[in-house]
């Protein structure tokens, strides 16, 4: 399972976002996040859908801030 940017809560795997439904709804709005998911949704079964794990990028190289 994979873990919400937001809230740090569990996820499905399969999710098309990175997020939660409570924390994407809060963040933006009902009627927005229902047009993410499923926008997302139609790229997925497009086959358009580009994720990081695709690139070889972990979350932690992500997270990494350059030092100054």
């Amino acid at each position: 399972m994979k873990k919400c940017l937001y809230c740090g809560r569990e996820i499905p795997e399969e999710s098309v976002v990175d997020f939660c439904e409570h924390c994407g709804v809060s963040v933006f709005g009902e009627k927005m996040f229902k047009a993410i998911i499923s926008n997302m949704e139609d790229a997925r079964e497009r086959n358009d859908l580009v994720h990081r794990k695709d690139f070889g990028i972990e979350n932690e190289e992500i997270e990494k801030k350059p030092e100054i």
